[in-house]
């Protein structure tokens, strides 16, 4: 019995010894392409007492579609996109939502841009809500987002804006604009291709 035991165990170590073989070498297993994570809008619950569309506090378990990251854990930099249904869809960033709204279909399958109803950035100085429409945001500034790169850091207060511009030697946009033609440096930080 213990023959047999000695014998599994070592043919578990050469398992284990071939697996880790390509480290011992220098060289790593070759990671996948490309890791997803589905992220779906949050259904509506009339029980929260908001109308449909309007904005909500971020959940703890809400997950970004663009990058998987969680929205909560960054409050002043969250994004809310909101469907006809009331389904809310969570964003770490500015600029993940305007990716995400390039292409709503391949980051939640079965919706659509049309079904959007209502955008809401969070402002990073105030961490309230303000409508995507009618926020200042900043591009090119040094002020990094929760991905550790360049984003748009959004505000309600054109003043705050043009503060941090001012400091960053970065220029103030509106959203709508950045939506219509977002800058090709900005396009190039989409993390996955899919």
């Amino acid at each position: 019995m213990r023959r047999r035991v000695l014998v599994a165990a070592s043919a578990a170590g050469l398992g284990l010894g071939a697996g880790l073989l390509p480290f011992a070498r220098g060289r790593s297993p070759e990671p996948p392409e490309d890791v997803c994570r589905n992220a779906p809008p949050l259904p509506y619950d009339p029980a929260s007492g908001l109308a449909p569309l309007a904005a909500r506090p971020v959940p703890a378990q809400a997950r970004c579609p663009v990058c998987g990251m969680y929205p909560a854990r960054f409050p002043g930099w969250a994004a809310l996109a909101v469907f006809d249904d009331g389904a809310a869809q969570f964003l770490d960033s500015p600029l993940h939502l305007l990716l995400y709204l390039q292409r709503v279909s391949r980051y939640s399958p079965g919706r659509e841009s049309a079904g959007v109803r209502a955008l809401y950035l969070r402002d990073l100085r105030t961490q309230a809500w303000v409508r995507a429409e009618q926020a200042f945001l900043v591009h090119g500034s040094a002020q990094a987002g929760p991905m550790r790169s360049p984003d748009l850091p959004a505000f309600a207060s054109e003043a705050d804006a043009r503060a941090l511009a001012k400091r960053d030697g970065a220029v103030v946009r509106r959203f709508d604009a950045l939506r219509a033609e977002l800058p090709a440096e900005l396009l190039a930080l989409a993390p996955h291709r899919h």
